[in-house]
């Protein structure tokens, strides 16, 4: 999330210097959308909110969805969205400086940080950084005019490369201290997996739904936007679990860096409009309909040469139908990205929508399934 959250603050920097030098649009909403979706899944899958880290209960878990769900209405409609930046202010603001007492008072951090010495000096220096530019940013967000448009970009920078210094120095002492990054346990234990696949089924729901009314000529729509959020949320699944659309792999060296190029590309198409629109249709229309043919072959042929007993339980066939509905659908999307017209705008909201519901009903379940295993595994 950190490196993710330090790649949008410094391509934003170097947009808003080309933007300062005329070179480029620049789409705001785009920015704040995504930044509340980071926050989002910050508390969906560590349960580390902008004010502490809480226990992922039902409550603390349904406050992530509907600040995912605003971040992403925020990156698809180009309207003014005060109540967006309201919550980026109280975000970035109060919420930094919470953490900041709560780092400086607590008696597992500061102090202790410092009686460890060595790598955790470096976790107090970056924290400082990030927490001091953090309250600065929401005090640009709330006065806009506060900073000319260079200065503004260098400050972004300087923000996006401390969060990166961040992110470097807990990666070390998480790598010495495993248990130091678990996620705060609560009430709700879905693994990383299952939260984002239910990120994903919210953002089909919404962008299905919303596409009705934008069809229909009611609302305006940024389709950079939202082909740039769908190449962030690929990334992150990327970078967090190493699955992709096309399948899970092993987290290598080669599996981050192809994260963060997709989160490279997904960040300047939410900021820049237009700029990236015609390759990552052509990209997500591709890596929609071979994920989709590959999860049929990977399904379908082993009961081809092995069909399935009889007494198979009801929920496994319930999955197996899942699996082959939501694979077609997303054959059905890629295919409808790749050939223009093909399929009238109406009809692909309506199949995102669906697309959504059946993600969500295969987390369903998934977390019966799982349920279910523990119980055999208790019982053993």
């Amino acid at each position: 999330m950190l490196l993710i959250a330090g790649m949008a603050m410094l391509i934003a920097g170097l947009v808003l210097l080309a933007v300062a030098r005329g070179i480029l649009p620049y789409y705001e909403n785009g920015l704040h959308g995504l930044l509340l979706i980071i926050f989002a899944m910050q508390i969906i899958t560590l349960g580390k909110t902008p004010f502490g880290d809480w226990k992922r209960s039902t409550g603390v878990f349904a406050i992530g969805i509907a600040l995912a769900s605003l971040g992403m209405v925020t990156c698809f409609i180009p309207l003014a969205n005060p109540f967006s930046r309201l919550l980026l202010i109280l975000c970035f603001g109060p919420g930094n400086i919470l953490l900041l007492l709560k780092m400086c008072f607590a008696t597992d951090k500061l102090r202790t940080w410092l009686k460890y010495g060595g790598i955790f000096q470096h976790l107090i220096f970056s924290s400082f950084l990030v927490y001091g530019f953090a309250i600065l940013i929401a005090l640009m967000i709330w006065k806009q005019d506060l900073f000319s448009l260079p200065v503004t970009a260098t400050l972004l920078l300087a923000f996006g490369a401390s969060i990166f210094y961040l992110a470097i120095v807990l990666g070390i002492i998480y790598g010495a201290y495993p248990e130091a990054g678990n996620p705060i346990e609560g009430g709700l234990r879905l693994s990383t997996e299952q939260n984002f696949l239910l990120l994903m089924g919210v953002f089909m729901v919404l962008l299905g739904g919303l596409l009705i009314p934008v069809n229909l000529g009611l609302l305006p729509f940024s389709g950079s936007a939202q082909l740039g959020l769908l190449m962030v949320m690929f990334a992150v699944q990327m970078l967090a679990a190493g699955n992709t659309p096309i399948g899970a792999f092993r987290r290598s060296r080669l599996m981050i860096f192809f994260g963060l190029v997709f989160a490279g590309l997904g960040i300047v198409s939410c900021l820049v409009p237009g700029i990236l629109v015609s390759a990552l249709t052509l990209l997500v229309g591709v890596l929609n309909i071979l994920g989709g043919l590959i999860t049929l072959g990977k399904i379908c042929l082993p009961r081809l040469k092995n069909p399935p007993p009889a007494q198979t339980p009801p929920i496994l066939k319930k999955l197996f139908a899942v699996q082959l509905i939501l694979n077609g659908l997303a054959i059905t999307f890629g295919t409808s990205m790749l050939v223009a017209h093909l399929i009238p705008g109406l009809l692909i909201g309506l199949i995102l929508a669906a697309n959504g519901c059946v993600l969500l009903y295969l987390l369903r379940i998934l977390i019966i399934v799982d349920g279910m295993s523990r119980q055999a595994a208790f019982a053993k």
